[in-house]
């Protein structure tokens, strides 16, 4: 865990802690080569350092029985069979390199290029016969409608998005991001959403897909993201600082704590405990640019 995703989850404790709420840890490990051994344990253990707590959750008891995603994929493929029942899902045969490749693909907000809609118009048996020719399965996607999604974000303010034919289930039967989370949130009963910036284009995605499901959906604040030194997102690829390696340097949590605190338009000394925080929390606050500790 870095501090980015420190700072987002300081922002979901004090929103919810201010509000009433109950705060669920859902534990995101769909994605099976990039779970790495220990890491859950590592991320929980980092939050309690910095005195961060939950209400439901992997390592607790509550009203979900399963919290880890890659234990509740039962869910997800009963929801892209309901999609496909109701022709909302169609198989597609093209690869990543096939669409990153195309000249006319436009690309979205860092999900890849966006779909040009190659299979969507294709019979089933078509689509197969192309995936298997190429010796691959096919994936799923999400019929769109060509209205744009508008919503209103906690800290970003108004928003207002096309929705493409995102992938809903890859051609190695891993479900998308799209829609677990969308399951999730409404099988959980989520009414707010806090996560980061770079996820504000999924949004519209998500609303869409809750809107065939018929599900009340939550409100959503991301976060603005946090940047190193040189101006570059936080991310494992660039092995950024984590909390484990500042731990490691001697400095405390408390330090941390009230940096990001700070960071968040709450004045605070370094002594400032969570919930001391609480009263100053506000998603006015937050500036929308990048911090750059």
């Amino acid at each position: 865990m870095h501090l980015g995703n420190a700072r987002t989850f300081l922002v979901a404790w004090l929103a919810v802690r201010g509000e009433g709420g109950r705060l669920i840890m859902r534990i995101e490990d769909l994605d099976g080569p990039r779970v790495l051994p220990g890491a859950e344990s590592a991320v929980l253990g980092d939050l309690r350092w910095l005195g961060l707590d939950w209400d439901e959750g992997p390592d607790s008891t509550g009203s979900q029985a399963l919290y880890r995603q890659s234990e509740r994929t039962g869910l997800y493929e009963d929801a892209l069979a309901k999609l496909r029942q109701e022709n909302r899902a169609f198989p597609c045969a093209c690869s990543r390199a096939e669409l990153e490749s195309a000249a006319s693909a436009p690309h979205d907000e860092g999900d890849g290029p966006v779909y040009p809609g190659t299979c969507r118009d294709l019979s089933e048996d078509e689509v197969v016969t192309r995936a298997h020719a190429r010796g691959r399965k096919v994936a799923w996607r999400f019929r769109a409608e060509a209205h744009p999604i508008s919503f209103s974000d906690r800290i970003f303010g108004a928003q207002q998005r096309n929705v493409d034919d995102f992938v809903l289930m890859r051609a190695d039967g891993v479900p998308s991001y799209q829609l677990a989370v969308t399951v999730d949130d409404l099988a959980m009963g989520i009414t707010q959403v806090v996560r980061g910036a770079d996820l504000l284009g999924s949004t519209a995605r998500q609303l869409a897909l809750m809107a065939v499901f018929k599900g009340q959906a939550p409100t959503y604040a991301h976060v603005p993201l946090v940047l190193s030194p040189e101006g570059t997102r936080l991310a494992k690829r660039n092995r950024p600082v984590a909390l484990e390696d500042l731990r490691n340097q001697g400095i405390s949590a408390n330090t941390v704590r009230s940096q990001l605190a700070r960071s968040l338009g709450i004045a605070c000394d370094e002594y400032a405990k969570p919930p001391d925080l609480v009263a100053q929390f506000s998603f006015d606050k937050i500036n929308i640019r990048a911090w750059t500790p």
